[in-house]
């Protein structure tokens, strides 16, 4: 399995097997603190392997810099079929609202697959 695609965003879909993905960030600035961030999506593109093709759980936690849990973890299935390709794609959308921040900082979201951790990625929070 291998993760092509891992990233915030102001907005994405899937439809139709097709992912649409607009305006990716890594970065939320705040005049003052503590602020909330109205909506942000996480998408993720994963490529399995024929040998791969059946039921993968994922699960994926958010981390601050002390090891604090932020989000509550978003779990779920992925169900791999063959499409007629020795690879199968599967996209995993989600939208968080109202996102509280504190303070600046960073916060990690981690992917697991299976159990494994297989990636992460930092939001990074800052005052401008």
């Amino acid at each position: 399995m291998k993760v092509e695609i891992f990233s915030f965003c102001d907005f994405a879909q899937e439809n139709g097997g097709k992912l649409t993905v607009v305006g990716t960030f890594d970065t939320i600035i705040s005049r003052k603190f503590p602020c909330i961030h109205q909506q942000l999506s996480v998408v993720i593109r994963l490529r399995f392997d024929l040998w791969e093709f059946y039921n993968h759980t994922f699960r994926i936690e958010t981390h601050d810099l002390d090891g604090n849990i932020n989000l509550d973890p978003i779990t779920g299935n992925v169900d791999v079929h063959e499409g007629g390709n020795a690879t199968a794609v599967s996209h995993l959308v989600f939208t968080i609202s109202n996102l509280h921040f504190e303070k600046s900082g960073i916060l990690n979201f981690i992917l697991f697959i299976d159990d494994k951790e297989v990636m992460s990625i930092p939001l990074y929070v800052r005052k401008g």
